[in-house]
């Protein structure tokens, strides 16, 4: 009798080990499918942007989330090979993000120019942002 109760409080020790290392069930809305229209990040740092006279007027760099929203790319403007250039924050709604399938490439545009660009309010990587 007394094997049995210990068995039986050995057991239900290991049982509440074994509960207590079971982690938690995911909640279905933890992830999300990719869909084939969604653009990742990677396509679109480096990317040239041009305007609709299809001159380049500046390159996407860095992207700014804001409350798990896309609130800006940061673009490169101006400069030759890395010097001279500064950054400008610009609205996602004014960049057009497109995948040509023929050429098998993404393209922006904006409709902007270099010198309105030059103009605009420049973003420092500095700060938290210091690079």
């Amino acid at each position: 009798m007394r094997r049995a109760i210990i068995a039986i409080a050995a057991t239900a020790a290991l049982m509440g080990i074994g509960q207590a290392q079971t982690p938690e069930a995911n909640v279905a809305g933890d992830f999300v499918t990719v869909q084939p229209t969604d653009i990742l990040s990677y396509n679109l740092i480096g990317l040239n942007v041009t305007n609709n006279q299809n001159e380049t007027v500046g390159e996407i760099k860095d992207l700014v989330l804001s409350n798990n929203t896309l609130a800006a790319y940061i673009m490169s403007v101006g400069g030759f090979l890395g010097m001279g250039e500064h950054y400008v924050a610009v609205s996602p709604s004014a960049v057009k993000i497109d995948y040509q399938e023929n050429n098998k490439k993404w393209v922006a545009t904006m409709n902007a120019t270099k010198d309105q660009l030059k103009a605009a309010p420049q973003f420092k990587y500095e700060g938290r942002w210091k690079r």
